[in-house]
């Protein structure tokens, strides 16, 4: 159906352009036709020739305009105004010019008008119409092209654009709405199966993440009773020692105790290393950029975006549409209600509530749901890493600003507050 329409649409530009291009050529080509209805004419002089002697009443039965002329030159009759009324006259402007014979003798003239002229000029208009109609014509297609263009081609690249910042990003959890009829659906929808791919392998690292985590937690358990035993021991022994040298012994005993003891707990932290390699750039942006951020991170459209106060912002605006798509992407997965997104001025900062209506969780898994690996209980079967609000609060941190977690009046409400930038944060944009 697509490649009939193209082809409609194709077919339809070359008809008129073929049409302007033969209306110009036959214009410019085709000469003027001077030559007159030899029928009309003997018609009307034979019919003038019968009335001469009463040419005042005579009554013109043909098309033609003409003028009737004595001997002298004076006009005896007229079809009309504006005619050519005397035979250099006529000789301008190409009339016909015949003889009047009445028993033998020519008693007068008859200027037969050219019209050919007239005929040229309407012809001429009507070009000019025809050719107008075709431009205006063209450029209704044109318009209907481009605005076909754009919402086929330029606004399905402008979302892969939005959407390889994404994934580059980090973020595969929004996926890429496509149409599947339109002309790169299969295209785009390949991008769509590597997010999706993508995600898969990230919720299987974070799984083998944190099954390491809890292997790593066993094992330092297991670890630090034996350790604690030996060291106790050690203690005892370097209490009894009957010597220095044996106390020394059982000193050294207890201070290698203690260096495992540390290690095992380094363990602990050892993972939250990776999270310095996100780099964190942030840099003076409008903030009607957060519009398009809030509209771009609610891709089910379940919230309308408040009027934005005008300020400019310090911070990293890749970073901060993760963070706008984590709140989203968790609202959508765990509560799924419609959402309430407030913005407002908060001293030398920006604030943006988003609140579902979901219900919240328990008052005391709050603190838990920004630590990395933590969902809160009503997470269930859905899928999840805990890792959303964990890295959105490192990026507020990292941008000077924060990420607030509290149950609001319906549901779960987070907040984020963003630095204010630029010399003088006060003056509107």
């Amino acid at each position: 159906m697509k490649r009939e329409w193209k082809n409609i649409f194709l077919i339809g530009l070359l008809f008129l352009f073929a049409a302007e291009a033969a209306a110009v050529l036959l214009f410019a080509f085709r000469g003027t036709d001077d030559s007159q209805d030899s029928v009309l004419v003997n018609e009307a002089v034979q019919e003038v020739q019968a009335d001469w002697e009463h040419i005042k009443e005579h009554k013109n039965e043909t098309d033609l305009a003409y003028a009737v002329l004595d001997m002298e030159g004076a006009v005896l009759f007229r079809t009309e105004s504006g005619l050519s009324e005397s035979v250099n006259m006529a000789v301008i402007h190409r009339d016909t010019i015949l003889d009047l014979t009445v028993d033998g003798q020519i008693v007068g003239k008859i200027i037969i008008a050219n019209d050919s002229g007239q005929i040229f000029k309407k012809q001429k208009q009507t070009l000019i119409l025809v050719i107008l109609a075709a431009m205006l014509l063209q450029c209704f297609i044109c318009i209907g092209s481009f605005i076909y263009m754009n919402h086929v081609i330029i606004k399905p690249f402008q979302k892969l654009k939005g959407f390889a910042q994404r994934v580059a990003g980090g973020n595969l959890d929004i996926p890429l709405t496509m149409d599947r009829q339109n002309l790169f659906g299969a295209f785009t929808e390949s991008f769509d199966i590597m997010r999706s791919e993508l995600k898969k392998a990230r919720m299987a690292e974070a799984k083998a993440n944190a099954s390491k985590k809890e292997l790593v937690a066993k094992l330092s358990h297991d670890i630090k009773t034996p350790v604690a035993s030996i060291k106790a021991a050690s203690e005892v022994g370097a209490a009894l020692a009957e010597s220095d040298r044996l106390k020394d012994i059982y000193t050294q005993i207890i201070r290698k105790a203690d260096q495992i003891n540390a290690l095992i707990t380094n363990l602990f932290t050892a993972t939250l290393e990776e999270l310095t390699r996100l780099t964190v750039t942030p840099k003076d942006m409008e903030s009607r950029l957060i519009g398009e951020m809030l509209e771009s991170a609610d891709y089910l459209h379940r919230t309308t975006v408040p009027e934005i106060p005008g300020c400019i912002l310090y911070a990293d605006s890749l970073r901060l549409q993760q963070v706008f798509d984590n709140i989203f992407a968790n609202s959508y997965k765990y509560a799924g209600t419609e959402i309430d997104v407030t913005v407002r001025r908060e001293g030398q900062r920006l604030g943006v509530c988003v609140e579902d209506y979901g219900g919240g969780v328990c008052a005391e898994e709050l603190p838990l749901l920004k630590e990395k690996f933590k969902r809160g209980s009503n997470a269930g079967n859905v899928e999840g890493a805990g890792l959303g609000l964990y890295i959105s609060d490192y990026f507020m941190r990292e941008m000077g600003g924060e990420l607030g977690v509290e149950n609001g009046e319906h549901g779960l409400k987070v907040s984020v507050g963003i630095l204010l930038g630029g010399k003088n944060p006060d003056i509107d944009v």
